[in-house]
């Protein structure tokens, strides 16, 4: 990690321009009244993610990370500045054009996983395919290849309580990248799990980033696989480190 707070891999081919980015923010501001005081929760914050690229954004609680990961995926409308996914200007949609928005360039990971409990991994995967109106044939192949990918091709039919943590966050990526993302959003995807099995989604998660040419931005605390990951920005009071541009 450099003095800016930031770690650098490059992404793309070589001689040629970079792909266009699937997440922009420019000059993103965040801030909230908390009684008497203007909280600032995130201050002329620039950030660019392209296909291909996993950034890992670190940071002390309270520095506003959670608040960036809100505005990327159109959940929390910025107080000043411009955000762009996929090359679409998201900030002054209303609500039903952003969910239309999220459910059709993002994908999203959570800390638990997030799945329903009575679905089996492959119906995970298979109900993100119906809401897209995909047909059902590809689908369940599709499903099939990318639980295969990250080695759960033996567990299809298992419901979350059936399933180890790393069992669980593995289908998790896999249902995120099953509606074929232009961004895919990961909020502390380790936080429950242990030092080995940490560094294994990490990874695993670069390599479907890769794969599959989503931009990934990913939230974590945890140290652990952070090797593994194109560029490492550090979040500190609301400003990114480095301004988090290219």
């Amino acid at each position: 990690m450099n003095a800016s707070g930031t770690t650098t891999r490059t992404v793309g081919v070589p001689g040629e321009p970079p792909p266009a980015p699937a997440l922009e923010l420019r000059d993103v501001a965040v801030s909230y009244a908390d009684g008497d005081d203007v909280v600032h929760a995130l201050s002329g914050v620039d950030l660019t993610v392209v296909p291909g690229e996993l950034v890992a954004l670190i940071g002390p609680s309270g520095s506003g990370k959670s608040s960036l990961l809100a505005v990327a995926g159109a959940l929390l409308r910025p107080t000043s500045g411009s955000v762009l996914l996929d090359g679409i200007e998201v900030e002054s949609m209303g609500p039903r054009e952003l969910a239309r928005v999220r459910r059709d360039h993002l994908g999203f990971i959570f800390q638990s996983g997030g799945l329903f409990p009575s679905l089996t991994a492959l119906d995970q995967l298979l109900l993100v395919a119906d809401v897209r109106g995909e047909r059902p044939s590809g689908a369940v192949d599709r499903a099939r290849g990318l639980l295969d990918e990250l080695g759960l091709s033996g567990r299809t039919g298992h419901r979350p309580e059936q399933l180890s943590g790393g069992e669980r966050q593995r289908v998790a990526i896999a249902r995120a990248l099953m509606g074929r993302p232009a961004l895919l959003l990961a909020d502390e995807p380790t936080a429950s799990l242990d030092r080995a099995r940490s560094e294994e989604i990490v990874a695993q998660l670069a390599d479907g980033t890769r794969r599959h040419g989503t931009a990934t931005l990913m939230v974590t605390h945890d140290p652990e696989g952070l090797d593994h990951a194109d560029r490492v920005l550090e979040l500190v009071d609301g400003r990114l480190g480095g301004s988090g541009a290219r």
